[in-house]
């Protein structure tokens, strides 16, 4: 009797997992939602979108961008947390609300540690502080002093805590006088500072490269110490004299948590070689001064991990949170 059931076990256990195989075998089926959690126009919409087209044709579906920005990039996120885990959903979300917005605010509308299951890490980001170019300021020291001439007139936007922390650091030890204003999405940004509403931005180089060029928008400091190759020119933090932590940011692929490993897989296995694509690299990532990153799942996982203790102490240093 005893080895009837254990036979009679088995066999249900195995017939319950041939639908599951024969799922992640077939798939996918049907077209496959990409969300983002930035607005149409930003950078990741963007690369979502040249890299979906790539996506296409190596699995037989379109990938459909899917754009959810606002909340601090959390409502983005959790739509995909909150997505059934069958493998036709993924999204591109930044380092900011897998790391940081979990130490800003009391309440996380979505679960950054167990929510979502990473598939690869896509691409590193060279940060940029820039303002409309009609401030007539050239370096950081000029913006200082324009701020001080002008008291109460200047606002930055940003997605990340330590470029917040840098601009916070300036106001309180060389006395400027700027105000955050609520960050929504690249393309949003990009037209505030074009407007001069919100004249001073700090964030991925790709959002800005094509106004830097035409002169509508300055550029006064690199944010990650690292000299860009397409603006040569611009000085880094170090060389400004700033000796906090250098801004990191990326963004990486997911999917909700519990989608069947064997898609996660082949999904990391496919972007992987689209990114060593030459003409994608070229043409995605360079042009848009971006810098390929992509790695496994289980590698993707354990930076993750190491980052979010940094993250806690840029928050904790720039004294931003936590709140409502």
């Amino acid at each position: 009797m005893r080895r009837f059931l254990v036979l009679l076990i088995a066999t249900v256990i195995g017939s319950a997992a041939v639908p599951f195989t024969a799922t992640a075998q077939n798939w996918p089926t049907r077209p496959i939602r990409a969300i983002t959690t930035t607005s149409p126009g930003g950078i990741s919409d963007v690369f979502m979108r040249a890299l979906g087209d790539k996506l296409r044709e190596r699995l037989g579906h379109p990938i459909v961008v899917e754009n959810r920005p606002g909340g601090m990039q959390n409502i983005g996120a959790r739509a995909c947390q909150d997505s059934t885990p069958d493998g036709y959903t993924i999204c591109i979300i930044n380092a900011d609300p897998m790391l940081y917005n979990q130490f800003l605010i009391k309440d996380m509308p979505f679960d950054p540690v167990h929510g979502l299951q990473p598939i690869a890490k896509l691409f590193d980001l060279i940060h940029v502080m820039v303002v409309n170019a009609d401030l007539k300021v050239k370096t950081v020291d000029e913006l200082i002093a324009l701020s001080k001439a002008k008291p109460g007139t200047l606002s930055y936007l940003t997605p990340g805590a330590p470029m917040v922390l840098y601009m916070e650091t300036l106001k309180r030890e060389r006395g400027a006088d700027w105000v955050r204003v609520p960050f929504k999405g690249g393309g949003e940004a990009v037209n505030a500072i074009l407007s001069g509403f919100t004249p001073i931005g700090l964030f991925g180089e790709g959002n800005v490269i094509g106004q830097i060029r035409a002169g509508t928008m300055t550029p006064l400091v690199m944010l990650n110490n690292i000299h860009s190759p397409n603006f040569p020119q611009v000085p880094t933090l170090k060389e400004t004299g700033y000796n906090g932590p250098p801004s990191r940011g990326w963004y990486g692929l997911f999917a909700p948590a519990g989608t069947p490993r064997p898609i996660v897989d082949r999904l990391a296995k496919e972007v992987a070689a689209i990114v060593a694509e030459p003409d994608f690299a070229q043409r995605q990532l360079k042009d848009r001064s971006l810098v390929g990153a992509t790695n496994t799942p289980e590698a993707f996982a354990a930076e993750i991990v190491e980052d979010r203790k940094v993250a806690e102490q840029v928050v904790k240093a720039a004294g931003m949170g936590p709140e409502e």
